[in-house]
């Protein structure tokens, strides 16, 4: 039995590792010639390092992240509204990591090259759809060169991000994915960290928001690391904004005007962005949740089938918990349609719930509370929102995104295997 993946992103890669730990052959087909370690900082919640570490890859997070220590919310004139341990400083058995994207990326694909064989995943070839008879899938593939050919496999598994030709093929009419009105300008700068040193730091309201944190250890000798910034600005959506490139060069005069003000006793934003030379934009979008994933032999999983807003640093987590749960369900019940109807019936309902509440603004609407009931001027947080408020706020989204510290720190493994838990 033999599964096919789209795409070697996070989600593809976790899933080809998941499948190997349980004994499963796959092969995986990414359309980029070759894997680079490109993108910004990313947050790898507890519940997915547990799953990383459980994979076998401890010592490569570790030598590649930074131990998350704290999220902190502050006003956008830098009042501290709101801060919470993270991680093994929280009381979590895993820590959280925040890492940059594309070396995570290629720690996975570098597992999946070491343990899978140098040929499991074949670069510049494009999934673009699919043909199944009951018992075998076929699959539509475009090389480099434009000429296509086809692959058959027992299953195959759609990892191919938002633009999904997959999630095309079973729904042609949906249409391009939505846009909320925010537009996300990211990049990296080396300076010296703030607050803990391993700070989530996020400031401002709905309208106007930056986040920082740090995705490299600390140089000793320079005291610097490479620290990740996202300056972000919401528009009504129907402004015409949306120009929709994940790899478009950014405009600085676009966004800092709005955050030239923007300087606190413990970060001064304008300078750090400004610092790092250059800039990314990304229009924030999702997609709307599906009725379905699951189509016979072929499944949706990451973003393919529940893009979101990155609010609460949920997408890549997100995306290796499905790897792990539709794994479990192929040892539950075989090589079956039955596997893939289990796990969309556990991850569907959890992904919806998520999609919907960062639609709502996360754990992040504190901070658009606060300039509502004061414009983010205050001298006690405690007359503005209430310590029950701010815990109700931050509890609450954890136990939607899967990530109770106590149900996470009792439950069996997902996948039946060696476990890795750090001292």
């Amino acid at each position: 039995m033999e599964v096919i993946i789209a795409g070697a992103g996070i989600a593809g890669l976790s899933l080809a590792l998941s499948l190997h730990q349980a004994g499963i052959a796959a092969r995986v087909y990414e359309q980029v010639p070759a894997i680079r370690p490109l993108g910004v900082g990313i947050n790898v919640q507890p519940h997915a390092v547990r799953e990383l570490f459980e994979l076998g890859l401890a010592d490569r997070l570790e030598e590649i992240g930074v131990r998350t220590r704290e999220v902190a919310y502050f006003s956008k004139k830098g009042g501290l509204i709101w801060s919470e341990p993270r991680g093994m400083y929280a009381g979590y058995n895993w820590p959280q990591f925040s890492v940059h994207r594309g070396k995570l990326q290629m720690i996975l694909y570098e597992a999946v090259r070491e343990r899978l064989g140098a040929s499991a995943v074949t670069g510049g070839t494009s999934v673009t759809g699919f043909h199944q008879d009951g018992k075998t899938v076929t699959v539509r593939l475009r090389g480099p060169d434009g000429i296509e050919r086809s692959d058959e496999a027992d299953f195959l598994i759609a990892a191919d991000g938002i633009h999904s030709a997959v999630r095309k093929q079973l729904f042609p009419n949906e249409g391009p994915p939505r846009w909320g009105g925010a537009v996300l300008w990211r990049g990296t700068t080396v300076a010296k960290p703030y607050l803990t040193g391993a700070t989530m730091a996020m400031a401002g309201h709905e309208w106007q928001k930056f986040v920082t944190y740090p995705i490299s250890k600390t140089d000793p000798e320079t005291g610097e690391a490479l620290i990740n910034w996202i300056g972000e600005l919401k528009y009504e959506p129907g402004s015409g904004w949306n120009r929709e490139d994940w790899n478009r060069k950014g405009d600085f005069a676009d966004f800092m005007p709005a955050f030239e003000d923007w300087r606190f006793d413990w970060l001064d934003c304008p300078a750090l962005m400004r610092a790092g030379g250059e800039c990314f934009e990304y229009p924030m979008v999702d997609r709307d949740p599906l009725e379905r994933w699951t189509s016979g032999r072929v499944t949706l999983l990451g973003d393919a089938g529940h893009p979101m807003y990155p609010i609460g640093s949920n997408g890549a987590s997100q995306a290796i918990m499905d790897a792990r749960v539709l794994t479990r369900a192929f040892i539950d019940h075989g090589m079956t349609t039955e596997a893939l109807e289990a796990y969309e019936a556990e991850r569907r309902p959890a992904t919806t719930r998520i999609v919907e509440a960062n639609r709502g603004n996360g754990p992040d609407q504190v901070m658009q509370v606060v300039e509502e009931r004061c414009g983010g001027v205050f001298d006690d947080i405690a007359q503005v929102l209430s310590r029950e408020e701010l815990e109700q706020t931050a509890a609450g989204y954890k136990k939607i995104a899967g990530f109770d510290v106590d149900t996470l720190n009792s439950r069996p493994s997902i996948v039946p295997g060696k476990q890795s838990i750090p001292a």
